[in-house]
């Protein structure tokens, strides 16, 4: 598959909010985010320099002393948008193709997909194993797929941004008891097949820092497209 689509890319919240997600989103000009409990992931044009009116416009969105979490976007805020984080990262795209070495890996039985009523365990399990952000709608931005152990959810993970012609793998996490089970190759594995399928390739991004996922990333046939870095601002408060 070309990578013709690969700009998409370049702004993956902005073309999801503007795109698939388009039912998830609050807009206002240029300026967009998801509705609460949903994401915290907030866009502007890439190129918005701290001038650019669509600040105002995100601002106006959050309300004051809120967080925009701007994902990778390189976009420079005002003065006076406080910085909360900022972590260096990678996105990496699916480099495989059905035959080739790279097929995505047959899910199993006990894989099962999770749903609004699986929300609560789904929330459980992140708090135990800090896969990234996840809030009580965030598995609306997709299908979700979890592995269970005795009948608590052990493993998970799902879709997360859609630019056209790409799907983003995220909340992969596997609890401390059940690592070392294979329960992560075989779920990203699982929705990778799925994505494919739709005729859609996927990606994913994650920390530089702190886990062995990026080998194990490699391992599943996805290579680094870029290098990016994760920011978060926090919006002016009133009067500041």
């Amino acid at each position: 598959m070309a990578d013709r689509d690969a700009p998409a890319l370049d702004d993956p919240v902005g073309q999801s909010l503007g795109g698939h997600h388009a039912h998830l989103a609050r807009r206002l000009g240029r300026a967009a985010t998801y509705l609460p409990g949903v994401a915290t992931f907030s866009a502007v044009p890439v190129s918005a320099g701290p001038e650019a009116a669509e600040w105002a416009d995100l601002a106006e969105l959050l309300g004051p002393g809120a967080l925009a979490d701007m994902f990778s976007s390189p976009a420079t805020p005002p003065p006076g948008w406080e910085p909360v984080f900022s972590l260096e990262g990678r996105q990496m795209i699916w480099s495989g193709t059905p035959g080739t070495g790279h097929a995505p890996a047959e899910a199993g039985a006990d894989v099962v997909e999770l749903g609004a009523d699986s929300a609560a365990e789904m929330l459980d399990l992140v708090a135990r194993t800090r896969p990234g952000p996840f809030w009580p709608r965030t598995h609306e931005l997709g299908t979700y797929l979890g592995i269970r152990d005795n009948g608590r959810l052990v493993a998970m993970a799902g879709e997360r941004l859609r630019p056209p012609g790409w799907t983003e793998i995220s909340a992969v996490c596997t609890a401390a008891e059940a690592r070392g089970r294979g329960y992560a190759t075989r779920l990203v594995g699982a929705l990778a097949a799925r994505i494919t399928a739709r005729g859609e390739r996927p990606f994913l991004h994650v920390a530089e820092a702190g886990t062995g996922a990026i080998a194990l990333y490699e391992r599943l046939g996805f290579t680094t497209r870029k290098r990016v870095t994760f920011r978060g601002f926090r919006t002016p408060r009133e009067g500041g």
